[in-house]
């Protein structure tokens, strides 16, 4: 696997090899020794598969406590896949990073703890796993407004995104709470 970190470096972009032929194609998308010592000794206790229509937003999402850590791929159709950096302490602090996402690239993002996240579907629908490095408590989840424009996240949108009543109710960056 090809390991690339992007413009705010945590972000690691991840291309496994494929190895094809006209029966089909093999690639690991996974392997612990591999990912430790290109990205950091992280463990994953959750996997998550969700599926999506064309135009719906998901995000910016994160929790506060048991912080979540994704390794994030798509198994069917195109995404446009955000990270935010909300660490307080950190040179890239407010800044965004985007990644299309693809069942035909093959692409992952890794997004260590301490970011929002959240995607665009770009295809009629696709489908969209994850790992987390720690288990989902919904107690501890918030919400930064899609479309804040202290973030300016360049979304690739020509319409209104559909959004979920959570993420409608975001709140804007600088009212979000963060991590120190």
């Amino acid at each position: 696997m090809k390991y690339t970190p992007l413009s705010i470096p945590d972000i690691v972009l991840i291309e496994p090899e494929v190895f094809g032929d006209h029966r089909g194609y093999f690639m690991e998308t996974f392997r612990q020794d591999d990912f430790n010592k290109n990205v950091g000794p992280y463990t994953f206790v959750q996997d998550n598969h969700s599926k999506s229509a064309k135009g719906i937003l998901r995000g910016l999402h994160y929790q506060i406590k048991q912080s979540q850590g994704k390794l994030v791929r798509v198994t069917s159709g195109r995404v446009f896949d955000v990270a935010v950096d909300i660490r307080k302490a950190s040179p890239w602090f407010g800044k965004w990073v985007g990644e299309t996402l693809s069942a035909e690239n093959k692409s992952m993002l890794w997004i260590p703890p301490g970011f929002a996240h959240g995607f665009y579907v770009l295809s009629d629908e696709a489908e969209f796993t994850y790992k987390c490095t720690d288990y989902y408590a919904p107690e501890h989840e918030r919400s930064i407004l899609w479309n804040d424009p202290e973030i300016a996240v360049n979304w690739p949108i020509d319409t209104d995104p559909v959004l979920s009543p959570k993420d409608e109710k975001g709140l804007p960056f600088g009212s979000a709470e963060v991590f120190k």
